[in-house]
């Protein structure tokens, strides 16, 4: 957490502003070195105390996990750095297949917990490999004042990164203490169920970070504001949908794919779904302030945010249940966005672009009402009726996006185009 949590993204941020980049990598990667040893040798030193990992042979395979990252993060943060998200997006994916493929092959063979992590460590090897022919930096001297840099930065990035984690889980840590575990385990499915809707804002702040950063250096404002208002619009447009989709068939989804046990958790469903969209707000407000230099700002809007959850989870989860808890980060995500949008107001104007909201509210509100009736006159007798409604409300959705909004349609169509597979495209829209 330390090396790529607060370093790496410290490295990720120096590297794109695209001045002294490689003396940026090479102090990051020194930095990485001293970090990785360090933490290899104190694991060795508490080796007794981690006496079941040594008997599996996990403990090994621990530190040929963390070398082997030393290696492969800063090669990672240096292709992020100089802007190739899109390398490095595939290359996250082809280490997650194959980790399970060698996972898969390793535990057929009988290898069990070692064949589990050996397929770790070949997913990480496999992408840091291909990452590396797109790497384009070099080592350079660097100096005193480019380390000094990436730990203040890194110091104020880490302090968030644990705020946001703790953000993350004092709700379950609080409904495990005030009520069952059945209740953590609904309510953590229902969280993760919610987690499509921020799909599209998480994909498009991969992508913006590097460049944000690189326009604050050269004082582009203007490409800095318009990237944010066309963000935020199009990380609505599945989050709205989703959130209407989610009232009308939220219970029947959760109970044909988890269980009439967990429809319980259907109005903690509807107030996490409200999360998500308050979420794109937050989310990128945030990260713009990372990316504008300002990451003590950032911490202070989230250690706020983090203060009023738990004291709102304490006081509301025993009143209210899981519905509290979701009430409780529904507020605090609420005050985040607020707050957060104040601070980044002072740097630059934040404009939403109305027409594409209005847009995706007209397209999921007939949406909605299409869906409805739908349910109306066809019960929801199982799955397949219920994924039949998802389908129809998301072609119906689609349909309408694309033909109330141009800017939507001809972005789109120029992505297919690009990607060679344009023929698919319908021209009748």
């Amino acid at each position: 957490m330390v090396t790529d949590g607060g370093f790496g993204g410290a490295a990720v941020k120096r590297i794109s502003e695209g001045e002294e980049s490689n003396e940026y990598f090479s102090a990051y990667f020194a930095l990485r070195i001293v970090f990785t040893i360090t933490g290899i040798l104190l694991l060795l030193a508490l080796k007794d105390y981690f006496a079941d990992l040594t008997e599996s042979g996990m403990f090994v395979w621990l530190l040929i996990a963390l070398f082997v990252s030393m290696i492969a993060g800063p090669i990672s943060s240096g292709v992020a750095g100089k802007g190739k998200m899109g390398i490095r997006n595939t290359c996250e994916g082809i280490n997650n297949i194959l980790r399970v493929i060698f996972q898969v092959m390793a535990v057929c063979l009988g290898y069990d917990t070692a064949g589990l992590a050996g397929g770790m460590v070949a997913g990480i090897i496999g992408a840091a490999i291909i990452e590396f022919r797109f790497f384009d930096l070099h080592f350079a001297r660097f100096k005193w004042d480019h380390i000094k840099s990436l730990f203040i930065f890194s110091f104020w990035l880490f302090l968030t990164s644990s705020g946001v984690l703790l953000f993350s889980q004092a709700d379950t840590i609080f409904i495990g203490y005030f009520m069952s575990n059945e209740d953590v385990g609904i309510y953590r499915v229902v969280f993760q169920f919610t987690a499509i809707a921020a799909f599209s804002s998480t994909a498009i702040r991969m992508t913006l970070w590097p460049r944000v950063s690189q326009w604050s250096k050269t004082n582009e404002i203007y490409l800095i504001e318009e990237s944010l208002s066309r963000a935020i619009s199009y990380s609505l447009i599945l989050a709205i949908p989703v959130f209407v989709g989610g009232v009308l068939l939220g219970d029947r989804l959760l109970g044909s794919f988890y269980g009439e046990d967990f429809a319980r958790g259907y109005h903690a469903l509807i107030i996490l779904l409200a999360v998500q969209i308050v979420n794109v707000f937050q989310y990128f407000f945030t990260m713009y302030l990372d990316a504008l230099d300002h990451p003590q700002e950032s911490f202070k809007v989230t250690a706020i945010g983090v203060g009023a959850n738990i004291l709102l989870n304490i006081l509301l989860i025993p009143l209210f249940g899981i519905n509290g808890a979701a009430i409780a980060t529904l507020a605090t995500m609420t005050l985040n966005a607020l707050l957060a949008w104040r601070v980044l107001s002072r740097y630059i104007t934040i404009r939403l672009k109305h027409q594409n909201l209005s847009n995706i509210m007209i397209s999921s509100i007939v949406m909605g009402v299409l869906v409805g009736g739908y349910r109306l006159f066809i019960p929801l007798s199982n799955i397949w009726v219920t994924l039949l409604a998802v389908v129809f409300g998301g072609i119906i959705y689609g349909f309408l996006i694309l033909k109330f909004d141009k800017k939507v349609y001809t972005e789109m169509r120029d992505i297919i185009e690009k990607i060679g597979i344009g023929f698919v495209w319908p021209g009748w829209l």
